[in-house]
């Protein structure tokens, strides 16, 4: 039996690869048809083949429970995302758009704070931002860039398109998957890729290096780069070290770096020490240098703060850049936008209410069986509140919450965001919930990624995609529609 794609519900929420009448949009007609001609007993045959590759390539992912930390092979689904090529590039340019405004709040917040002077951000923000590090104040980094790596959250609504659900600009994750889940369609669907209409995403290894290496404080042809990782128990771990090794780069740990008595910073070798120009962290801000922050901190390095200010090694990212990554300051990036670029963004944010705003916090309050509630600094789906699937418990909870720290809350709509066919069964499609971690490097250039990690709800009518809660990943495709 093979798939009858008309008997398909997608229901009222815009689904990527098939629309209302059961007919493939432009972008995956040829998915589409490929899939329409396999039987199930097939389908089944290239699912387990996904799980054997993924077993032999060990990619997996760490999840912490209170058992302890638990290695997991990486969920991933064989039907993958089309997006059309027209509509990525509106989108990519859109995504270098906030990089770049972001790049230069954060530049200003820690020289002239004209934004804050101005009243575009209100400063009271700045100062009780748990990511605003006033030992940064001051510094200049090369190309005024602080956030060289940024993974931006995007959604499709039921209007097909794209809105910005938050920024990462810490030590985003998730990339080596986006790698990995092309390497794992191409072994389940290589027949798929036998013409050219599917953009290449293989090349962003090289211009991470690219990236990095400009940002060497030494003028040599090899700057020596570094991946530093927390360790082998880090849920991120696998990526780290995938990376490091795509990058020819080395994958350090904090012991394994010393800095100077020259302010420099050396990697221990077994020829003696060898200096090292760009450090690509890995790690917190606030774990990066015993001398300046967390004084028990095993994982960094004693010094490191010291010889980047002097200029002697470039950190990517730059300590302080989560000032930025703050589901508050969020609310203000199209106004940033406009403040240091003088344009209307490319791309609009979700609808988002502060609950510092005494009036926005009454509608807040008197709506969170409707709303999703975010606190400002936490990640990977954790602290939320999901207003329709949550109790009456829980949003009493979440209102001493919001009423004990209203600058730690924002909350949105409930978005009907978009689906796409997935593979539940041996032959039985369903659509499931996803959204999309595009990745956007900053130095001297700029470039996005052809499409990005997305991660998918595998449980029925779930909106909660992260990978340590139950969701999933497939491969995204760029497709060049005008390409015959």
């Amino acid at each position: 039996m093979s798939i009858d794609w008309k008997q398909y519900e997608p229901g009222n929420f815009f689904d990527e690869l098939i629309d209302p009448k059961g007919r493939p949009r432009t972008p995956a007609c040829k998915l589409a048809k490929y899939l329409g001609d396999l039987d199930s007993e097939e389908l089944a045959k290239r699912r387990k083949m996904a799980e054997a590759t993924i077993q032999e390539m060990g990619v997996s992912f760490t999840v912490y429970t209170e058992e302890g930390n638990i290695d997991r092979a990486w969920p991933f689904d064989i039907i993958p995302r089309t997006i059309s090529r027209q509509q990525w590039e509106k989108t990519a340019a859109g995504l270098k758009q906030r990089l770049k405004a972001l790049n230069m709040f954060i530049d200003d917040l820690y020289h002239e704070q004209r934004i804050l002077d101005d009243k575009i951000v209100p400063r009271y923000l700045i100062e009780n931002s748990k990511n605003f590090r006033p030992e940064c104040v001051g510094i200049s980094p090369p190309h005024g860039v602080w956030a060289h790596i940024c993974g931006t959250d995007l959604v499709r609504d039921s209007d097909g398109e794209f809105y910005v659900l938050e920024d990462n600009l810490r030590v985003p994750s998730g990339v080596s998957y986006m790698l990995e889940n092309r390497a794992i369609t191409k072994r389940v669907l290589p027949e798929l890729f036998e013409n050219d209409n599917i953009m290449p995403i293989d090349d962003y290894p090289a211009r991470l290096f690219d990236t990095l290496a400009s940002l060497s404080p030494r003028r040599v042809k090899q700057p020596e780069i570094v991946v530093l990782t927390p360790g082998i128990f880090n849920s991120a771990y696998f990526e780290h070290a995938f990376l490091a090794q795509q990058m020819g780069a080395e994958l350090v740990e904090g012991s394994d770096l010393v800095v100077g008595d020259d302010d420099r910073v050396y990697m221990r070798t077994i020829g003696g020490l060898s200096r090292v120009d760009v450090i690509y962290r890995r790690i917190d801000d606030l774990f990066l240098d015993p001398e300046v922050f967390n004084k028990d901190s095993v994982l960094g390095v004693p010094g490191l703060m010291r010889a980047w200010k002097k200029g002697n090694v470039a950190l990517a990212n730059a300590p302080g850049a989560g000032v930025a990554d703050d589901k508050v300051i969020y609310a203000y990036v199209p106004k940033i936008i406009k403040y240091y670029l003088d344009e209307e963004p490319l791309i609009n944010n979700v609808e988002t209410f502060l609950c510092e705003d005494e009036k926005q916090r009454e509608y807040v309050l008197a709506n969170l069986d409707k709303l999703v509630v975010k606190p400002a600094n936490e990640s990977g789906g954790y602290g939320m509140l999901v207003g329709p699937h949550s109790t009456k418990k829980d949003q009493a909870r979440f209102a001493e919450l919001i009423q004990a720290n209203p600058r730690n809350y924002i909350a949105q709509p409930t978005l009907a965001l978009s689906t796409a066919p997935t593979l539940v069964d041996s032959d039985n499609l369903e659509p499931r919930h996803l959204d999309l971690r595009p990745f956007i490097l900053q130095a001297r250039d700029t470039y996005c990624t052809t499409g990005g990690l997305t991660r998918v709800a595998m449980k029925k009518g779930s909106l909660v995609v992260n990978s340590s809660q139950g969701g999933g990943s497939k491969d995204t495709w760029i497709v060049d529609t005008e390409v015959k």
